[in-house]
């Protein structure tokens, strides 16, 4: 049983800092990402750009989606480890 834990904390560490590289990327990503739309006919390659930063982050959002699932499941577990240990102490 001791060595779950660490195998568990550096499991939940590594979806952490997975977590956070992907917000980091994500928010370097859209920083140049434009709120408003461009109906001019001159300014197709701002559309062009605007369209690709959007195609990155629909690829990268799933990812994300996943990585927070499972780092949110790695909490629940640690904390559900710490739990049922408190209680076998009781005992």
């Amino acid at each position: 049983m001791t060595k779950l834990v660490p195998a568990m904390w550096s499991v939940w560490g590594v979806l952490v800092l997975m977590v956070i590289v992907l917000k980091l990327y994500l928010g370097k990503l859209t920083q140049d990402e434009d709120d408003q739309i461009i109906l001019d006919e001159s300014f197709d390659h701002v559309r062009n750009e605007q369209a690709a930063i959007v195609a990155k982050v629909a690829k990268v959002e799933p990812l994300e989606r996943v990585v927070l699932w499972l780092t949110g499941a790695a909490t629940v577990f640690v904390i559900a480890y710490y739990i049922l240990d408190i209680v076998n102490q009781f005992r």
